[in-house]
């Protein structure tokens, strides 16, 4: 299962490499950047499940780490106005980033698969996720939000 889990781990992170250079493609919108927090949120429902279920000092460590993590994506995710429309600019460290937070997870799954429960470390690593995709969406959503009142102004 273990195995199972890194290598779709590590097949995510190709997944989004690829959807972020597409998105690249594309004008942004507010609902772009809004909705995958929102839809990951219903993965919250594991923790219905007692397995899930994490101490509140695993849950302090998990989001501690997912917000320390978020900081490496605010400052590689930045947007550019192209033909009066406000797309994401294409970023080589952003892949660099993504990896390396892969190949981070990885290790720290491993390391603490050894101490802590299978179903209590799922638990930690959606925490850890969701934890570093709402602070990098809410400062990209402000952002987006700060170029689009500046594009407004200058019509």
């Amino acid at each position: 299962m273990a195995i199972f889990s890194s290598v779709f781990a590590l097949f995510m992170a190709v997944f989004v490499l690829f959807v972020r250079m597409k998105a690249a493609k594309r004008p942004a919108t507010a609902k772009k950047i809004i909705l995958p927090p929102i839809f990951m949120s219903t993965g919250a429902l594991m923790f219905l499940h007692p397995m899930f279920r994490v101490t509140t000092l695993e849950l302090i460590e998990a989001v501690i780490v997912g917000s320390l993590f978020s900081i490496l994506l605010i400052k590689t995710s930045r947007f550019e106005v192209r033909n009066n429309e406000i797309y994401l600019k294409r970023s080589k460290a952003f892949a660099f980033i993504v990896i390396g937070l892969v190949f981070i997870r990885l290790a720290l799954k491993t390391y603490l698969s050894q101490t802590i429960d299978y179903g209590q470390l799922a638990g930690m690593f959606w925490i850890l996720a969701f934890a570093m995709i709402v602070p990098w969406r809410i400062a990209m959503y402000v952002s987006f939000k700060k170029i689009q009142a500046e594009l407004k102004q200058k019509s």
